[in-house]
């Protein structure tokens, strides 16, 4: 939200749209990795819940390190990303070129990311949510400070935003690991043990669901941004405005997520049933009263949220067109978050990969049947009824689960 808040005052809409496809790019290759951070918190908080430090102390080991060496990767591969999937998107030139230089630079902070995804997810495990935040406000104030000074004190545009979030993220990822070594100083106990194959087994087998699961996730999101280039910059400068608010109510609602891998994984561990049916309960009454006061604030106030986004009267014009759909986002998606965070404090990620594709052949199926006759109307509506089914869908399959 900030790079595109930044960019929004820039004085053309192309900026906000190669935000909207360079953005879409990075998430895609962070999603697909994000398996580090929800597979490490549900096993972290199954070893605390068991009482075994030991185990814990090994989590931490082998998720950063893998993170550090999948950020890498992911940098070394950078071009040849951007070669395949820039083109995909079909924006047009001056998008194309903006947000191939957006992508490329940020990309920097990759290494960081995914590093601090791992240490976030096992602090998460430790129930240390406090650290968690703490982490995520520095590296967004330092974003922000970044991002303005690179861009209005030095003149740098679209590559300013991006390289202030690459460099905040690099901060953000030495404070956790400061964090995590002043706190809990964790031992390594050996080589072996850290990166035991019996073990990294079972974290790849875990977390190649996840991955598979947020595999259809991209493929949704890369789809939706671009058949809103396909209709023009003003649309997919629209759609990714409006897609803001969207990303602004799901992080809302990753906490409570977040608090259900922690507190479902050490009941788990600690073998206690009427506690995670408790939670289950205790987590959907926050998610219909976040949901409702989120609709509230969006439907009374949605305009005003997009005008401080962009100075582009045009844009926001096109937005407010598609404004309901944004409103209707939080009712429809707030489930389909809460069972993410237990099924992932679970390990029940079969289970959550299986409900991710029902939910993304519902997306293509209402897409490609409506589109003919609602054009854009026709994307939010499936993505709508994507988000509906992910939680309808989770509901059922947890029902028959055996602790």
């Amino acid at each position: 939200m900030v790079d595109l808040a930044i960019v929004g005052r820039l004085g053309s809409p192309v900026f906000i749209s190669a935000i909207a496809v360079g953005s879409s790019i990075f998430n895609m290759v962070y999603w697909l990795l994000g398996f580090l951070r929800a597979g490490t918190s549900g096993l972290t908080a199954q070893a605390v819940g068991a009482g075994d430090l030991s185990r814990r102390d090994d989590l931490f080991f082998r998720g950063a390190s893998i993170g550090a060496i999948l950020g890498v990767l992911a940098l070394l591969l950078s071009p040849l990303i951007a070669t395949v999937f820039i083109p995909f998107m079909e924006a047009d030139a001056d998008t194309s070129a903006l947000a191939e230089e957006y992508f490329l630079t940020v990309i920097w902070g990759a290494p960081a990311y995914l590093t601090t995804s791992a240490v976030s997810g096992w602090l998460l495990g430790n129930q240390n949510t406090v650290a968690t935040l703490r982490i995520a406000v520095l590296t967004n104030v330092a974003n922000i400070v970044l991002s303005l000074t690179f861009v209005w004190g030095l003149g740098m545009k679209i590559v300013g935003v991006a390289l202030g979030t690459a460099t905040a993220q690099w901060l953000g990822c030495l404070y956790g690991l400061w964090i995590v070594f002043r706190q809990y100083g964790p031992r390594f106990n050996n080589r072996r043990r850290v990166f035991n194959g019996r073990e990294l087994r079972l974290f790849f087998r875990l977390n190649f669901d996840i991955f598979l699961r947020t595999l259809c996730l991209v493929a949704v999101t890369l789809w939706f941004t671009r058949t809103g280039a396909k209709l023009g910059a003003d649309i997919l400068a629209a759609n990714a405005l409006l897609m803001q608010l969207f990303m602004l109510f799901s992080f809302f609602m990753d906490g409570f997520a977040y608090a259900g891998e922690a507190i479902a994984g050490k009941e788990l561990g600690a073998h206690n049933v009427k506690a995670l049916k408790r939670l289950e309960i205790d987590l959907m009454k926050w998610g219909v009263v976040l949901s409702v006061v989120t609709m509230a604030i969006y439907f009374l106030c949605g305009e005003l949220i997009l005008g401080l986004l962009t100075r582009e009267e045009g844009v926001c014009r096109v937005a407010a067109d598609f404004l309901p759909w944004a409103v209707t986002v939080p009712l429809c998606g707030f489930m389909a978050f809460i069972y993410d965070g237990v099924f992932i404090g679970l390990s029940l990620t079969r289970r959550l990969l299986l409900s991710m594709v029902i939910a993304m052949g519902v997306f293509f199926a209402v897409y490609l049947l409506f589109h003919p006759l609602m054009g854009n109307h026709s994307l939010w509506l499936a993505f709508c009824l994507y988000l509906l089914t992910r939680g309808v869908s989770q509901y059922f399959l947890l029902r028959n689960y055996d602790v």
